[in-house]
């Protein structure tokens, strides 16, 4: 797994200064948040339901075994094969040697976060074989070359007229020689581009949202149509998935889909919701004869019964980054991963390695959106606050703030001078002399943080201590 997230930092700092991401990092606040309180509104037991879906992925996790085994059954009794991958390489072998065996050339692929964690498509292509990315905004960042930027929509960094030119750029060569400028005519182009590719397709690649263990089956929740073409027009389908979207029951499906659209773009279904289960049969009209699903691993059963564990039930809902004022300053890509917000900040660290990724466990405000919009109701402040100890702990974490965090600790230690100091700096910074009378615009040791990118209000008259005892009240 390829990540950059060392350099997070001056990414971060380059995305602020972009205005164009910026702009359209304004319209997903409004637009997705907005959708999910439109429809959470609208369904008085989606809390109760945010407890079942919690308690069904608890109850899975603790019986991860029982369930895959379940699954694995299922599959093989349905016609088709279940592949085990413990890391991404043996993931891309494995996908690799199914592509090859039946001699294919061209491959479909379906949107999925896992392919984009081992880093699938380029390994594919440097084996010979055209992979062709069909979820628009999956293939437009394909012909960019670029990372998503997010996990449902993977191209909203990007404007409409930049989505014109690079169609425009990369298409000329398949005699499209008309710069589309409108919606609707790149919507047509692309349409037009990616049926042949769908009809000539030797393999088809997906996800998956949900493994069902009773029946076998893989459920598919999309909003283009893109992955019933991939999975049912060639006659290999790989379904390439992480081991912890196995529930055991088809019933426990219907929880979760209630969730996952109201969660992700503020619709009470998606457009598309898709189950597959096994290979072809003679008396079906379409779908695969050859069904393989690769179950991968990748540092997730480590995560089994440890501090860590509350991040597998995450079902890739997005709710966290759609809410998180960090992801909303500085996008997707500043991550330097293929997951991003607040569950990348958590579980980038469990693929790769904590002195990799060091810097995305302070990219938090701790405000807590995001555990009150996640739909299995993850943990995540919590969660972010133990990748903060670790990092203290292995001295990751530069001198300077490892003794501040120990100064402070200390004065806490002894409410009177906490008091103090506290008051202390109130009045400085109320007295500060720069700027206007309501913000601060340069303060020592903040300068490069705070007030880089915007203002840092004053305080109000008093500290929350000395307001709190003039209410009538008193500090022990």
């Amino acid at each position: 797994m390829d990540v950059k997230a060392e350099q997070f930092i001056p990414l971060a700092n380059v995305a602020l200064e972009d205005e164009q991401l910026q702009n359209s990092l304004l319209r997903l606040s409004g637009r997705l948040a907005k959708g999910r309180a439109d429809e959470v509104a609208t369904i008085p037991e989606f809390d109760q339901l945010r407890e079942d879906a919690r308690d069904i992925k608890n109850h899975t996790l603790a019986h991860l075994d029982l369930y895959l085994e379940m699954f694995e059954q299922q599959v093989q009794s349905k016609g088709g094969q279940v592949h085990w991958a413990a890391s991404d390489e043996d993931a891309r072998k494995i996908i690799l040697d199914i592509c090859q065996s039946v001699g294919a050339r061209r491959v479909t692929k379906s949107k999925s976060m896992v392919t984009e964690e081992i880093e699938l498509v380029p390994y594919l292509d440097s084996h010979g074989l055209e992979t062709v990315e069909t979820d628009l905004g999956e293939y437009i960042i394909q012909l960019r070359e670029e990372k998503p930027s997010h996990i449902v929509a993977p191209a909203v960094h990007l404007n409409q007229e930049q989505i014109a030119e690079t169609f425009f750029d990369h298409h000329k060569k398949l005699g499209y020689n008309e710069k589309q400028t409108d919606r609707q005519g790149l919507v047509r182009e692309a349409r037009q581009v990616l049926r042949e590719k769908f009809v000539s397709a030797d393999v088809g690649i997906s996800g998956a949202n949900f493994l069902v263990a009773e029946t076998g089956g893989v459920v598919l929740v999309t909003n283009e149509g893109n992955a019933e073409l991939t999975t049912a027009l060639p006659d290999t389908h790989i379904v390439v998935t992480g081991i912890e979207k196995v529930i055991p029951t088809l019933e426990d499906t219907t929880t979760m889909i209630r969730l996952l659209a109201r969660s992700a773009i503020g619709s009470d279904i998606s457009a598309y919701t898709s189950f597959i289960t096994g290979s072809k049969q003679v008396e079906d009209f379409d779908g695969a004869s050859n069904f393989h699903v690769v179950l991968v691993d990748h540092g997730r059963s480590k995560m089994l019964g440890g501090e860590y564990q509350d991040m597998l039930r995450c079902i890739r809902c997005s709710a966290c980054l759609n809410h998180c004022p960090v992801y909303l300053s500085v996008g997707g890509h500043a991550y330097g991963s293929v997951y991003s917000g607040p569950m990348g900040a958590v579980f980038t660290p469990q693929l790769a390695s904590l002195s990799s990724s060091r810097h995305l466990a302070n990219a938090s405000s701790l405000c807590g959106r995001c555990e009150e919009v996640c739909p299995v109701m993850i943990p995540l402040p919590k969660l972010l606050r133990l990748l903060r100890n670790e990092e203290s702990e292995q001295k990751l974490s530069s001198t300077g703030i490892r003794w501040g965090l120990r100064g402070w600790a200390w004065l806490c230690r002894f409410p009177r001078f906490y008091r103090g100091f506290t008051g202390l700096m109130n009045r400085i910074m109320r007295w500060w002399p720069n700027g206007s009378t309501k913000f601060i615009h340069s303060l020592p040791m903040l300068a490069g943080q705070w007030t880089k990118t915007r203002d840092l209000t004053r305080p109000e008259k008093g500290t929350f201590s000395e307001q709190y005892q003039k209410s009538g009240r008193h500090l022990s």
